[in-house]
C-alpha cells in the first residue's frame, strides 16, 4: 500500500492487540510489515472470535496487509532467519513481558550494536522498569488500575469497563507515535533509538479532566455517567423515544440551545447565567430541558439544532454508526481479502492525507506462516 512509510520493513514480534494495532497503523501508512508468529500457534488472537469459516475476524481486523512467518526465537536455525530479516529492517515492534527477548539474545542492548539504526519499540503493560515491570497485564486491568474505571459508568454502579480495549489501544497509537518520531530523529542523527511503552502509562496520559481535578485541588473524580464534570451542558437527555447528546459548551451555544427549545426565559435566569453557574445547577436545568425534549423525537430534535449548528447527536448503535453516510464518505469502512473466506470489511484509516490517495481495499489477510517460502527466497 502506497504512503509516507513506503519502503520502510517492520518486523513485528506482536500478538493479539497493542502490538498488532500499532503495526496495522504502520501498514495503513505505507510500510512493509512481516509478522513473526509462533509456529502451529501463530498470534492467539488467531482464536479469538467471532468467526467466519473457522477464521477470526478480531485477528483479520487488525493483521490486514501484512505477511507471516513462523519461526521459534528459541530455534537456533529459525534465529538465524530472523537475523537475516533483522538486518534489513528499519522497525521492530514488540509486545513481550520485559525480559524475554533478551533470554533469547534479541532484546535492545544486543540488537542496538549490530543494528544501530534500528527502530525498536516495545510496549508491555507496565513498561521496563518499575516494581511492576515483570507482571503481565490485560486491558482490563490497566484501565482499572489506570483510574479510567473509577470515572465510567453511572453514579454508584459496579466498576464499569470502556466499550473497547482502550488500554491496547491508547498504547498501540502512542507506540506509532514514537516510531514515526523516531523516524524523524534518525533523518537528523542516522541513529535508531528504544521506545518504551507501558499501557498503564497511556491510560495516566489520557485522563484528562480527572487528572486535572486531582492534581489541582486533591478531588477525587467519580463516575458521572455522561455527563461532563466542568462543562454543560453537555450530557445525554431524554427525548420522546430515545436519547440526544447536546454539547453546549459556551454561553453562545447555550442561548441558541435555549431558543430553540423554547425557554428563553433561562438565558437569563442565574442559576444558568454563565458554565460554572450551569454545572453547579446541572440537576435542575435538566430537568427543564428533558420537558422539552419530551415532546419531540431524537431525529426531529437533531434537525432542529443542526439548523442553529448546536453540537448533538444521537446515540448509535454499531450497526447505526457504520451505515452513517457520514462514515462511508469519509471512507471508514474499506475492504480486505482473505483466500478463503473472500472479501472482508474492516474500519479504515482515519488518517487522511492529501498526498496520498485513501484506498478503498487494504492488503489481504494472513494465514500463519504463508510467506515463509517468500520471506525465506528473499531474505536469503
Amino acid at each position: 500500500m502506497d504512503g509516507p512509510l513506503k519502503n520502510l520493513l517492520v518486523v513485528d514480534l506482536t500478538r493479539v492487540l497493542v502490538g498488532p494495532y500499532c503495526t496495522m497503523i504502520l501498514s495503513d501508512l505505507g510500510a512493509r510489515v512481516i509478522k513473526i508468529e509462533a509456529p502451529e500457534i501463530g498470534d492467539d488472537s488467531r482464536k479469538f472470535g467471532p468467526f467466519i469459516k473457522d477464521y477470526s475476524a478480531y485477528f483479520m481486523s487488525l493483521n490486514r496487509g501484512k505477511e507471516s512467518i513462523a519461526l521459534n526465537l528459541k530455534n537456533d536455525d529459525d534465529k538465524k532467519i530472523f537475523e537475516k530479516i533483522l538486518s534489513k529492517a528499519d522497525i521492530l515492534v514488540e509486545n513481550f513481558k520485559p525480559g524475554t527477548l533478551e533470554k533469547w539474545g534479541f532484546g535492545w542492548k544486543d540488537v542496538s550494536k549490530k543494528y544501530p539504526k534500528l527502530i525498536y519499540a516495545s510496549a508491555s503493560g507496565f513498561g521496563q522498569t518499575g516494581p511492576l515491570k515483570e507482571l503481565p497485564a490485560y486491558d482490563m486491568v490497566v484501565q482499572g488500575m489506570g483510574g479510567l474505571m473509577s470515572v465510567t459508568g453511572q453514579p454508584n454502579s459496579e466498576p464499569t469497563r470502556v466499550g473497547t480495549s482502550i488500554g491496547d489501544i491508547t498504547a498501540g497509537l502512542f507506540a506509532a507515535i514514537g516510531i514515526n518520531a523516531a523516524l524523524f530523529d534518525r533523518q537528523k542523527t542516522g541513529k535508531g533509538m528504544f521506545i518504551d511503552v507501558s499501557m498503564l502509562d497511556c491510560q495516566i496520559a489520557i485522563l484528562e479532566n480527572a487528572i486535572a481535578r486531582y492534581l489541582s485541588n486533591n478531588e477525587i473524580p467519580k463516575p458521572m455517567g455522561s455527563r461532563h464534570p466542568s462543562i454543560a451542558p453537555f450530557e445525554a437527555f431524554k427525548t420522546k423515544d430515545s436519547y440526544i447528546i447536546i454539547a453546549a459548551g459556551n454561553d453562545k451555544l447555550f442561548e441558541k440551545l435555549c431558543n430553540v427549545l423554547g425557554i428563553p426565559e433561562a438565558i437569563k435566569d442565574p442559576k444558568f447565567a454563565d458554565n460554572s453557574s450551569r454545572s453547579k445547577n446541572m440537576d435542575e436545568l435538566k430537568k427543564i430541558f428533558e420537558n422539552k425534549l419530551s415532546q419531540k423525537i431524537t431525529s426531529d430534535w437533531v434537525s432542529e439544532m443542526e439548523k442553529d449548528k448546536i453540537p448533538c447527536g444521537p446515540i448509535f448503535n454499531i450497526k447505526e454508526a457504520v451505515e452513517n453516510p457520514q462514515i462511508k464518505e469519509r471512507n471508514m469502512i474499506v475492504k480486505s481479502y482473505h483466500k478463503i473466506i473472500g472479501e472482508f470489511k474492516l474500519a479504515g484509516n482515519p488518517i487522511k492525507m492529501s498526498s496520498y490517495k485513501d484506498e478503498k481495499t487494504r492488503g489481504d489477510i494472513p494465514d500463519l506462516d504463508e510467506h515463509r517460502d517468500k520471506i525465506l527466497k528473499e531474505f536469503n
